[in-house]
């Protein structure tokens, strides 16, 4: 069963400033992760998936620079988020940065790694919904994203951001699409 999407919860987002244009990205990151966490069949925290995504770009409430991350998780914080959805928002930048990364952005100097299945499964959702919805990439459909996501990485750097970034973005793309095949449920809704 799918984790539902709490309206209080997107009001939140509205209430601490997030314009709709970022409120629409996140919703839509938070459907489309859910749906993806589905597909792996395997058991997860759907709570996390979901809010984890809602939440994950609150800092740009804020800024929409690379600190918006650690901006997110200190306002999560404040607001009384989990700790766990508060993670996904400070580690989701560039898919969860290496401690010389950080260095490398001014950002604090700690292991910003998607450790959990959930975290990765959010941020893959989030480049997906990126090259879906900004219409740069000529597509056929959802699928289509998630068939060409290596190609589409390669070809379009905005997505791809740098060598290191897209090599973690490939190993999530793998990892999750060869749970989904493994689940035997490796078609998308239409």
């Amino acid at each position: 069963m799918l984790h539902d999407i709490d309206p209080t919860d997107v009001q939140l987002l509205r209430a601490q400033g997030m314009n709709d244009e970022d409120i629409e990205h996140s919703v839509a990151v938070a459907e489309l992760a859910l749906e993806i966490a589905h597909r792996v069949n395997v058991p997860l925290d759907m709570e996390l998936v979901g809010r984890g995504a809602l939440f994950h770009d609150l800092g740009k409430a804020a800024t929409h620079a690379i600190e918006h991350g650690l901006i997110g998780a200190e306002m999560g914080a404040k607001l009384g988020l989990p700790p766990e959805v508060c993670a996904v928002m400070e580690k989701h930048i560039r898919g969860g940065l290496t401690e010389a990364e950080a260095i490398e952005f001014g950002l604090p100097v700690k292991d910003y790694g998607l450790h959990r299945l959930e975290e990765r499964i959010i941020i893959y959702a989030d480049r997906l919904v990126d090259i879906i919805t900004e219409g740069k990439v000529p597509l056929r459909d959802a699928r289509d994203a998630e068939e060409r996501f290596e190609e589409i990485l390669r070809e379009y750097p905005k997505y791809g951001k740098n060598a290191v970034t897209m090599a973690r973005y490939f190993g999530y793309h793998r990892e999750i699409q060869g749970l989904i095949a493994v689940a035997g449920n490796a078609s998308l809704p239409v």
